[in-house]
Formats: structure tokens, C-alpha cells, sequence
């Protein structure tokens, strides 16, 4: 058990100043997340101020984080708002933002039933953890980064064995995860208890261990690594098995959607508001979504049309799914084209942008379970300048990654989406620990999305069939938005979100069931990207007619990822007041 002693108290700075005072809460509580996060890279846990592993769903990390978040609630409200510098005040008021939104989960009773339906297919820590001990966030650079990561383990292992006893008392108490989500999981489970110890995620870092570790060291870690895998690891992920098949499975619920679970409906709304920050209802979204459905399969007719292709739309999706040369052959090949893709960007960039990233973007095979997850994920290199930014991409079953996407998914994820959004935020000395490290859904995903549309500014989209990809992630994103809802509000079957997204996508029917079967497992997020890349879209547009010739699109683009990851509703008033005083390369 970890010791309340290795969490800071509320010590911040005893003073009159308003921006010392807000800072010093600020570094507490971040502190404090540092040090509850079961995957933080903070050097407080190799020095031994912080446990190596905390297991969100132990009863320390409850009672902490709930009292952390009333109390620094207080603690802001007695800082005079007015006092504080523009930047100083957009950080106030993320904070607020973020402490409301957990304080509310709690209050409503929400935390509790999260916790009571534990699984997670798409980001659940059982595949998040090897990712990061195998994936290159997880430190080996020395002796003492080993061992801690041997603790690391121990404490995964000991989360895995909490999990069960929660879902066992979600299952007592009628809170039932959806069948189809279970069956996953359990086929993740399955695929890394069939690894061979020296293909495991967990082995990874044995394989890749420093020269400056040698002889009697290399070979005691060696031995405990294997000891760990085989006597820890290994078995949690057995118990996983054997509960999920005999206990769990046979009692899931035959509906997909979070309106089928108890208190389902009220946890939906909360993660809803906490992925798009905004109050938009499940029926507004839903039709938002169809109306984006309807706009984009115009786009997409006249690039049909423009290629010339005789069959109607859902032809030509099916001609996309089934040639052979919309497909690379190897991972080598598909990372060549997207050193290509980024090569073609970056001297275009100035156009649009003020200033670039230090740390170089790179592409990299997905680690683990390659064959039982989605495309991938971007994830920010360590704040030095120098490590990169990385997009790791899912190299299996290359046959449904199509190479009209590419250009699309260079935009999202790499120049200028996440890798501009991300690091360059990070980069910024001047910007609280906060607004460098915020992980708003709306805004990170929705500029992903906005950077997308970016592509003919940038000199991409020449090629029609890039055109239509990028269309067709479009939609990808406009269709979430009707059948997240769908799932989890309007009672759709998976069998009819299945059909939909077939019906106005080009993906392959393997990546579509893949694709449901997340928003079935994380309700709520896939909505973000729409919503957020809408507001951001609107804004552009509201800046430019208002500021007319002295709208210059850098300084936009400035205001809008300059103070890093914001919630919609402080990002829109950073906006109108950035309008209000006349535009200009200012950061408020």
C-alpha cells in the first residue's frame, strides 16, 4: 500500500501575489497527478518520493485524488482572477475546468461505477502498460531504471488481481459491460499469454539493455525479469482468462451500449461533457453527425466523378478495400511514405505557422498486439527537444491500411496536428505544467482533425485519390458522431453501426468492426474529434471576417495552440478577446 506520506500536502505559496500563488497550486497539484499516475515517467519515483505503480482502482488513489481535487478547489477560489496575467488567467481557468469536471464525477456517484466496469479493450491498462514498458516512454537508460520498472511490474500485477475483484463486485451489483467488449478483451489476453517469454512486451527492455550495464548486473537483471514475467505477469494475465470466460462472460450484457447498464445513461452524459467539453445533448450530436454525413458524401461523389469511376459511391468503396495497389506491401514501404508525406509538408509550414517544433516527428510499428487493436496512437516524446515525437502505427494487416489515407493521417498526427499541438506546447517554458500537459479531447483531437483540412494550404491533395481519403477520414469522424450516440443513447445494435459506417466509409470491414467495437469500449470519445475540429473551423472563420485585412491565419493558428490544450469554452473566449483587441501575434 502506498504511503499518504509520498503524496505532497497542500503546502503552496503563503503570499498576496495572485500569480505566485496560482502557480504554486498548480505545481502541487501536478505533483500530486505525478505521483497517483500509474504511468508516470517523473524522476520523484526513481528517487523514491513517489510509489512506482498506483493502482487506479485502489481505494488510496480514491480517497487522494477526490480530496486533492476539493480541496484545491478552494485553494483557487481564494485567488483573486482578476490579478493574474493572460496566460495566468486561461490556466485559472482550465484548472476550474478540470477540478469541476472530477469533483462532479464524484459527487454523481460516477467514479464508483467506472470502477465496478473495469474493462477497457482500447485503452484499458492491460495493453497501455506493455505499450509503455516495451514502447520507449518507460525509462532503461540505468540500473536504478530497471529495478524500477521491476517494481512497476509488481504493482501491475497487483492492479490486474484488483481489477477482478472490482468487475466481480460490478457483477454482484448489476453493473454488466457489454458481451462483445468482454470477448475482446479476453482476446487480447489470450494473445499475450500465447507470446514466448522473449516476444513479450515485458521482455522488451532486456533486449534493448545499455552496454553501460554489464556482467553480473545484465545477468541478475536478466534473471528477474524473467521471474517477473513468468511468476507475476504472466499469471494476472491467467486470472484475467479464467474469470472473464467463466465468470464474466456468461453473465455480459447482449446490448452494446451504455444505456443498458445501470446508471449507464448518467455516465454517458458525464463522459460525453468530459470528451467534447461542451453541454451538447446525445440528440444533438446525433444529428450534428448526420449533417456532416450528408455534407461530406458530396465531396466524395465529385471526386468519384473526377476519376472517372462508372459504379456509384458504394462501389467505389469497395474498389478502394479490394485493389491491391491502394496498399503497401511492408512496413519499410509505408514508413517511406510517410518520410515522404512529411518532407512535402514541412516547406510549406511558414505559410501557416509562426514557429515549429524542436524535437523531430517519426513513424514506428505499434508494439504490441498489433492484430487486436485499431491504426494506432501518437504519443509525445520527453520534453528535451531532441527525442521524437512519435506516431506509433499499426503495421498488421497492411491489406486495410490504404495509402489514399496517408497524407490525411500525416496531417492528424504528425505536421502540424498532434507532434505541432503536443510539443511545441510542451516546449514553451513560459506555459504553466498544465496548459504544457493538457489533455482536453475536443481540442488535441479536434486540431488533429482542423490540421487535416489544412492539406491543400500545405501542397498535399493533388493526387484526387488523396483528396478522397482525406474525405473519407472526414467522414470516418462525421459517422462517430451518429453511431457513438446511436450505441450508447439511441439503442442501436453494433450489427447497425457496423452497417452504417460500411455504408459511407471506404474502410475495411475488419477495421469498421474494430472501430465500433472502441466506441463500445470508451463512449464518448470518438465525438470529440467532430466537435472539436467544428469549433475550431468556426472560429477561424468568425476571426477572419471580423478582423477582415488584418487577419493573418499564423496568428490564429498562434491563439488557438499557442497556450496549449484548452477546453472548447476557454479556447472560444481566448478568441473573441484576442478579436476584441484587434488580432496580432499576441498569445491572448
Amino acid at each position: 500500500m502506498a504511503s499518504s506520506a509520498l503524496v505532497p500536502t497542500m503546502t503552496f505559496a503563503q503570499t498576496s501575489d495572485a500569480s505566485a500563488r496560482l502557480r504554486s497550486l498548480l505545481d502541487l497539484s501536478a505533483a500530486r497527478d505525478a505521483r497517483l499516475h500509474p504511468l508516470s515517467s517523473d524522476q520523484a519515483h526513481v528517487m523514491g518520493k513517489a510509489p512506482a505503480f498506483v493502482d487506479p482502482y485502489s481505494d488510496f488513489y480514491r480517497n487522494r485524488l477526490i480530496a486533492f481535487r476539493r480541496e484545491e478547489s478552494e485553494a483557487l477560489k481564494a485567488i483573486d482572477r482578476a490579478a493574474l496575467s493572460a496566460v495566468e488567467a486561461i490556466a485559472y481557468d482550465v484548472f476550474a475546468y478540470y477540478l469541476n469536471q472530477t469533483i462532479t464525477l464524484f459527487d454523481r456517484g460516477l467514479f464508483d461505477v467506472q470502477t465496478l466496469a473495469p474493462f477497457d479493450a482500447s485503452f484499458g491498462m492491460h495493453v497501455e502498460f506493455p505499450d509503455y514498458i516495451s514502447g520507449g516512454s518507460a525509462r532503461f537508460d540505468t540500473l536504478a531504471d530497471y529495478r524500477l520498472n521491476l517494481a512497476r511490474m509488481d504493482g501491475f500485477a497487483a492492479y490486474m488481481a484488483n481489477v477482478v475483484t472490482k468487475a466481480r463486485e460490478g457483477l454482484t451489483a448489476g453493473y454488466l459491460q457489454p458481451r462483445v467488449l468482454i470477448e475482446n478483451v479476453l482476446g487480447q489476453v489470450d494473445a499475450m499469454l500465447a507470446m514466448p517469454i522473449e516476444d513479450s512486451p515485458f521482455w522488451f527492455a532486456i533486449k534493448r539493455m545499455p552496454a553501460s550495464i554489464t556482467g553480473a548486473d545484465r545477468k541478475e537483471l536478466e534473471k528477474l525479469y524473467r521471474a517477473r514475467i513468468e511468476n507475476a505477469i504472466y499469471p494476472a494475465y491467467g486470472s484475467w482468462r479464467t474469470f472473464l470466460r467463466d465468470e464474466y462472460l456468461p453473465r455480459a450484457s447482449s446490448e452494446p451500449g451504455r444505456w443498458a447498464m445501470k446508471d449507464g445513461s448518467a455516465l454517458y452524459a458525464w463522459e460525453l461533457a468530459r470528451h467534447t467539453t461542451t453541454t451538447k445533448t446525445p440528440d444533438e450530436i446525433h444529428d450534428l453527425g448526420l449533417s456532416e454525413v450528408s455534407r461530406i458524401r458530396k465531396q466524395m461523389e465529385q471526386v468519384r466523378q473526377t476519376v472517372g469511376f462508372e459504379g456509384d459511391l458504394k462501389a467505389f468503396f469497395e474498389y478502394i478495400r479490394t485493389n491491391p495497389e491502394f496498399y503497401c506491401k511492408t512496413p519499410e514501404e509505408l514508413i517511406d511514405r510517410f518520410e515522404a508525406i512529411e518532407a512535402r509538408i514541412w516547406p510549406n509550414i511558414p505559410k501557416l505557422f509562426h514557429h515549429s517544433p524542436k524535437a523531430p516527428f517519426e513513424v514506428r510499428a505499434l508494439p504490441a498486439l498489433g492484430d487486436q487493436r485499431g491504426t494506432g496512437y501518437y504519443r509525445t516524446g520527453p520534453p528535451d527537444g531532441k527525442s521524437p515525437g512519435i506516431l506509433f502505427f499499426n503495421m498488421s494487416m497492411l491489406d486495410t491500411r490504404p495509402i489514399p489515407t496517408l497524407e490525411t493521417l500525416t496531417l492528424h498526427e504528425g505536421i502540424p496536428g498532434h507532434h505541432f499541438q503536443t510539443t511545441l506546447a510542451q516546449e514553451d517554458d513560459a506555459l504553466p505544467e498544465l496548459l504544457q500537459k493538457g489533455k482536453a479531447t475536443a481540442f488535441t483531437e479536434g486540431w488533429g482533425l482542423y490540421a487535416e483540412s489544412l492539406g491543400p494550404e500545405l501542397g498535399l491533395f493533388k493526387d484526387p485519390m488523396q483528396l478522397f481519403g482525406h474525405h473519407d477520414m472526414a467522414m470516418l469522424r462525421a459517422v462517430r458522431l451518429v453511431v457513438d450516440t446511436g450505441i450508447h443513447a439511441k439503442r442501436w445494435s453494433r450489427q447497425k453501426a457496423i452497417e452504417f459506417m460500411l455504408a459511407n466509409t471506404s474502410m475495411a470491414p475488419r477495421d469498421v468492426s474494430v472501430e465500433i467495437d472502441r466506441y463500445i469500449s470508451y463512449p464518448g470519445q470518438a465525438c470529440a474529434y467532430k466537435v472539436g475540429e467544428l469549433k475550431i473551423r468556426e472560429l477561424r472563420d468568425r476571426a477572419s471576417r471580423r478582423l477582415g485585412e488584418r487577419f493573418d491565419v499564423r496568428d490564429y493558428h498562434h491563439q488557438v495552440i499557442g497556450t496549449g490544450c484548452l477546453p472548447m469554452d476557454v479556447l472560444e473566449t481566448k478568441v473573441a478577446n484576442w478579436i476584441a483587441t484587434g488580432g496580432g501575434t499576441t498569445r491572448s
